[in-house]
């Protein structure tokens, strides 16, 4: 999706005249950051109750899941929610899901994804990961959902906080750029990583 560079926009704005679809859109950080840490912490326990994991695998798998939800991230952000929008249709759709981001990034309501939404995604990802590696869901799941936990918690801080004068600075700074510089560039935010791999990483003036 092409993102015209806007000023640093206060407020936010409303993108359905429904109330309840409305208060759909909105979320408030701390509910996905429960929501999920319990989430995770029931599939691993449930793993260890049926033998499923010992504490290597679920520490291995852990670490995978992860690792792979930074890639996840990272293809979602720069294939899905910046997909050029050929119609007026997919234009608006593109707008609701990423681009009043674009336009008000201190809109703390809109920092994470419905619960409804993510909840649908997430059992979606594990029948997926179930069918590819079996019972060993219960330990990688659990990473990929802490990694989009964190995903969010890190989100939540870069819009929301002032950047702090140590190495999390980075994650700050490469956010900013991506909002505020460079909108086809830094897609990952959570992590640089694929952004260095895939050749979006925006180059240092």
């Amino acid at each position: 999706m092409e993102l015209k560079h806007r000023p640093h926009t206060k407020g936010t704005k409303y993108l359905f005249k429904n109330k309840l679809l409305e208060k759909l859109t909105r979320t408030h950080i701390a509910v996905p950051l429960v929501f999920f840490t319990i989430i995770s912490s029931g599939l691993m326990i449930y793993g260890f109750k049926n033998n499923y994991l010992t504490a290597l695998s679920a520490l291995l798998l852990f670490l995978a899941g992860l690792i792979v939800f930074t890639l996840v991230e990272y293809i979602m952000h720069r294939f899905l929610f910046h997909l050029p929008p050929k119609t007026e249709r997919s234009e608006k759709f593109a707008y609701t899901i990423h681009g009043v981001h674009h336009d008000y990034p201190k809109d703390k309501d809109r920092l994470a994804m419905p619960i409804p939404l993510s909840l649908l995604l997430s059992t979606g990802f594990f029948f997926l990961y179930k069918l590819m590696m079996g019972n060993l869901v219960f330990g990688f799941l659990p990473g990929f959902l802490i990694g989009y936990a964190s995903y969010l918690w890190i989100h939540y801080m870069v819009h929301a906080f002032q950047p702090p004068k140590n190495f999390w600075k980075i994650l700050w700074v490469h956010h900013g750029i991506h909002h505020y510089k460079a909108p086809n560039q830094a897609f990952g935010v959570s992590s640089p990583l694929w952004d260095l791999i895939f050749g979006t990483m925006p180059k240092k003036s």
